[in-house]
């Protein structure tokens, strides 16, 4: 069946009202998720993925909800990026370096406009990428066998910590730590437990979804009581929102550049949407015949960044559904929620569950028009959420990722458990280590543990079958270069200081 006959059958499925419901609903509390500074797309997955489970929601309709919850937050970042000078999320950073200026200059309005238009094109354009490449890419994967996916898993550890950390050292420590928890257990070969301590509870491993929850909801609620305490939000006015046909103009060529740039970033394993805004505004500001006015308050240094972090949401996907490799740190999330579902990423997918694949695709592409529709008239709507107070917003979190998990297992040990990665995932944070590592080793760990001895019994033990085809060989090049590259160009991506933050500005 070709592309068009897959994707009628997918808006088959995703045109169904309750699917369309839960993208809707999706999309909503996705922007405000983005919105909200420091919960980001990652935890926002990490924490409804189980009240998803807890609603009893079909593989399918998981998927929808919280992808376009992915999507949603993806969009809802730049909200107060631009009002307040603090990116909801790490890709949303770049945002603030024209955001803001253009909001002290009275161009909110506009800001949010040109930033939401091109949220969507970059989003949109990724999810017809998503649609064409995908299957092309599955069927490249046939090709791989034991040695090329322990290659492949090495790329991505690799890229996550090269790319996603700003010291090597401690983003190799973070992945050793994932996949020392993936190791608890019984061992799959021999039936002997490791690791366990004679602890019933830890004979099955440690669920991902409780590290998950643990690592990024719940370390966040500490990292949040640390930094914010009992202080209320910031309360935002703004005027009235117009759309500037003029300024969008102006900036469609960014917005097609920062596209092209971000979805090729996302489709990369680890580099993920921080580095598709950063490497869309530096080229945005290469070619721009006014490059003095970057950071000043150019609308084109809005819509690069925008455009490219949300092509690059998209493309993350890729590597995820066809490889089994996430391309960042949410799509390593929803990779987790795949497994939980029973659903395997990885070329057979296509072939053996095409509904998932195209009802998904579907579905993202009807989130992205709610999204626009929902961003540009509603934003003031989002904005008022800017001011829900701390004592409002921790409790919260709290009940829901208690809830969730204690829904989705019935073990009182696994709540411990998760609040045990909670204190990880804040310490981890505090010495400055990347998690996103930790939850790769745990999801990959098991599966990379199996090839590597595939690997061995196929070759007698002989290590060099690991390098035996031009595959592998190019992947581990891949490897290495994205883990030491960094090192050699650490200034070109280090993160650009941003202005002080007006927390007592009002936006008219």
């Amino acid at each position: 069946m070709d592309i068009l006959g897959n994707l009628a059958m997918g808006f088959e499925i995703a045109a169904s009202p309750y699917t369309l419901l839960l993208a809707v609903i999706g999309c909503f509390v996705g922007t405000i998720i983005g919105a909200l500074p420091g919960l980001g797309p990652s935890n926002g997955v990490a924490l409804l993925i189980p009240i998803s489970f807890s609603m009893g929601l079909d593989a399918i309709s998981a998927l929808v909800l919280l992808t376009s919850v992915y999507y949603g937050a993806m969009y809802g970042g730049r909200i107060s990026s631009i009002l307040l000078n603090i990116p909801g999320d790490e890709p949303a950073m770049m945002t603030t370096l024209d955001g803001y200026p253009m909001a002290k200059q009275g161009q909110a309005g506009e800001a949010l406009v040109v930033s939401g238009v091109a949220s969507f094109v970059g989003a949109f354009v990724a999810t017809i990428g998503l649609m064409i490449f995908a299957p092309y890419l599955a069927q490249v994967a046939f090709k791989f066998g034991p040695a090329e996916y322990f290659a492949l898993y090495m790329l991505a550890f690799c890229t996550l910590g090269g790319m996603g950390s700003n010291n090597q050292a401690k983003a190799a420590m973070a992945a050793a730590i994932g996949l020392a928890i993936a190791m608890i257990g019984l061992d799959k070969t021999t039936g002997m437990p490791r690791f366990t301590y004679g602890e019933l509870h830890l004979m099955d491993g440690v669920d991902f979804l409780v590290a998950i929850v643990g690592l990024f909801a719940v370390a966040e609620v500490f990292f949040f009581i640390e930094t914010h305490g009992k202080d209320s939000a910031i309360g935002v006015k703004l005027g009235k929102i117009a759309v500037p046909w003029r300024m969008l103009r102006q900036s469609s060529g960014a917005m097609a550049r920062g596209t092209g740039i971000g979805f090729v970033s996302g489709v990369l394993p680890g580099a993920g949407a921080s580095l598709g805004s950063f490497l869309a505004y530096m080229a945005e500001k290469s070619v721009a015949r006014d490059k003095d006015s970057f950071g000043k308050g150019n609308p084109k240094g809005v819509a690069a960044p925008e455009a490219g972090n949300n092509a690059a949401a998209g493309g993350a996907l890729v590597p995820m559904l066809t490889l089994g490799v996430p391309g960042s740190g949410t799509t390593a999330v929803l990779l987790a929620l795949l497994l939980t579902l029973n659903i395997t990423p990885g070329p057979l997918l296509f072939t053996e569950r095409p509904e998932v694949i195209w009802s998904l695709i579907a579905a993202l592409l009807i989130a992205n028009i709610v999204l626009l529709l929902m961003n540009v008239p509603m934003v003031k709507v989002f904005v008022h959420i800017l001011s829900v107070p701390a004592w409002v917003l921790l409790p919260g979190v709290t009940m829901i990722a208690f809830v969730g998990i204690y829904s989705l297992t019935g073990s009182s040990f696994d709540m411990l458990m998760m609040v045990g990665f909670g204190v990880l995932g804040y310490v981890m944070r505090k010495l400055d280590m990347p998690t996103v590592p930790v939850i790769l080793g745990i999801l990959l760990g098991n599966a990379m543990e199996d090839n590597l001895r595939r690997a061995m019994v196929l070759s007698n033990g002989d290590w060099t079958f690991l390098f035996s085809s031009p595959i592998a060989v190019g992947l581990w090049i891949a490897a290495v270069l994205g883990f030491v590259a960094p090192i050699f160009l650490r200034r070109l991506l280090k993160k650009p200081p941003m202005p002080e933050s007006d927390p007592t500005m009002n936006v008219d």
